[in-house]
């Protein structure tokens, strides 16, 4: 074992301790099904900013970015406004009515949201918009997985179909043991390191180039269409693909893991601080992640795999002891998003299928014992898929990305801003969302055009061209049948 295999293990095994201490401090304080998916609404403003970020992130930031910037230069750049930009979006229209409208609803998930919202006593948007979650967490949670084995293969050489389970099976045990609680503070704890090894690296890597004199030399010398805005690209391709980076910020309105923090918050003020820590902490991770593709180019220009920039630029720049401090940023990057993709799922299984469908007598540890049979059930699963293929971490996100945002997106911000909005606008929104998605990524469409922009936008017009057409059935009872 090398010095650096042995201080990465052991760096890494104080971290799991780390995350297994706080699922088990957390859940001794399970009293009911709220305390268990929402935390007891309880979040603070440094809980809520940086969990809600690290949850939505996760592999896509610190693997995905990097290796995009590596392969893109600095057309890559159109990434960071369209993610800050989706921030934006969430924390400053959706965050604080959308906490409000579920406190007085009594809504714990996004289910419970859009059917209490819509007085649909059909369950046909609880079922429609849990099988949604739940096929897109499969293939997200996947991709996490998959980022798991990429990480292991570039530093220790270890075959994904070995580190893939290892790796899987810490994340499930922490879900499992603390619930909502254990998630958010795991993620926050997570997103702190996420962000710190992103900006050491990049600075250094910055630095070691010789500044912005040298790098600009070097990278030139390396690789010229890198420091070209678009890319070396013709112009209409460059176009598309801007206009698909910027688009990924559309997709934030509607992933359950990120809206439950804000359910979750403690009050207004939470989410009147948060908002400037999540724009913070969005600007340091993406910038630095671009910053760091665009120097590899110059010190690794044969590199084969781009998403294997990270861990290597770690292994050779950094001390030993801050590489495996680094490197286990990778490692707390996905685990931040599985343990919260995770969580979403089971509560979608346990409380919005079992509890509020099948059987409405279910004590609360009946629900925690359901819930994390469903968490250990969506883990093993996500594994098995992961397995079969090793997808492209960016890509294969973005497809589960799409799929909840351009499905729920509309919805929410719709059910949010207008009264007009009908129970019916709602499903075909939510319909019209997921399969132009599926649809569109199927086609070979996303190579021209990212799938989001296509997919939203149509869901768009569905809800409220359906709510048009059916105007006359908003329920009247309904305590958002007022528009704010």
């Amino acid at each position: 074992m090398t010095e650096l295999s042995g201080a990465i293990i052991v760096v890494f095994c104080l971290y799991v301790l780390l995350m297994l201490a706080i699922g088990w401090v957390t859940s001794r304080y399970q009293k009911s099904a709220s305390h268990y998916f929402l935390g007891d609404r309880s979040l603070k403003a440094w809980v809520t900013a940086v969990s809600s970020t690290a949850s939505s992130e996760s592999a896509w930031a610190v693997l995905g970015t990097v290796g995009l910037a590596y392969k893109d230069g600095l057309a890559a750049l159109w990434f960071l406004p369209g993610c800050l930009l989706g921030y934006a979006l969430n924390w400053f229209f959706l965050a604080e009515r959308l906490r409000q409208h579920s406190l007085d609803t009594g809504a714990i998930t996004l289910p419970d949201y859009f059917e209490y919202h819509f007085n649909d006593k059909t369950r046909v948007l609880r079922m429609l918009s849990v099988g949604i979650i739940f096929f897109s967490m499969m293939a997200y949670v996947a991709a996490q997985f998959t980022g798991i084995g990429k990480t292991f293969d570039a530093i220790f050489g270890i075959p994904h179909y070995v580190s893939i389970p290892v790796g899987g099976a810490i994340i499930i045990v922490y879900t499992m043991m603390g619930g909502f609680l254990a998630v958010a503070w795991t993620d926050f704890v997570q997103g702190l390191i996420m962000v710190a090894g992103l900006v050491v690296l990049a600075v250094v890597g910055f630095v070691h180039l010789g500044g912005f004199s040298g790098v600009a030399e070097q990278v030139n010398a390396a690789s010229p269409e890198t420091l070209q805005w678009i890319g070396g690209k013709p112009a209409a391709v460059f176009f598309g693909s801007m206009i698909g980076l910027l688009g990924i910020g559309l997709g934030y309105p509607g992933q359950p893991q990120v809206l439950n923090r804000y359910m979750a918050a403690k009050n207004k003020k939470v989410i009147e601080t948060g908002v400037w820590i999540a724009l913070g902490w969005g600007f340091l991770v993406y910038g630095s992640a671009i910053l760091l593709g665009i120097c590899g180019n110059a010190l690794y220009p044969t590199l084969d795999d781009p998403e294997h920039l990270f861990p290597r630029a770690a292994t050779d720049l950094l001390p030993t002891g801050l590489t495996a401090v680094v490197l286990t940023g990778v490692m707390a990057a996905i685990m931040s998003t599985v343990s919260a993709l995770i969580i979403v799922a089971a509560s979608s299984v346990a409380h919005d299928v079992y509890s509020k469908m099948i059987n409405h007598n279910l004590s609360h540890q009946q629900i925690v014992r359901i819930s994390r049979y469903t968490v250990l059930a969506l883990g093993l699963g996500a594994m098995l898929i992961s397995l079969m293929e090793t997808h492209v971490i960016f890509w294969f996100v973005l497809l589960a990305w799409s799929a909840l945002g351009s499905s729920f997106g509309p919805v929410i911000l719709f059910s949010l801003y207008w009264k007009g909005v009908t129970r019916e606008g709602a499903i075909a929104g939510m319909v019209t969302g997921f399969v132009t998605t599926v649809v569109w990524y199927h086609s070979g469409m996303k190579d021209v055009l990212y799938e989001m922009i296509p997919a939203f936008t149509l869901a768009t017009l569905a809800v409220y061209g359906v709510s048009k057409l059916t105007a006359h059935k908003v329920p009247t009872g309904s305590p958002f049948s007022e528009g704010g």
